[in-house]
């Protein structure tokens, strides 16, 4: 029995288990992908969020929220 076929016997062969490897699949891809273009907006944007800037202009040091 090759890959593919185990594959396809496991994953695909019934259509609730296709549709539920369908959504894990698309649910692991959006995180990894928001997770990814987080990271790269904060490098991009650094020093400039004001998460970077928040102590220049909140008095106290405390966060409040």
């Amino acid at each position: 029995m090759s890959l593919a076929n185990s594959i396809y016997s496991t994953l695909f062969r019934k259509n609730y288990t296709m549709l539920a490897t369908v959504f894990a699949a698309g649910f692991a891809w959006e995180i990894g992908f928001n997770s990814t273009m987080d990271k790269i907006w904060d490098s991009n944007n650094r020093g400039r969020q004001w998460k970077d800037i928040r102590n220049k202009y909140v008095e106290g040091g405390e966060d409040e929220e």
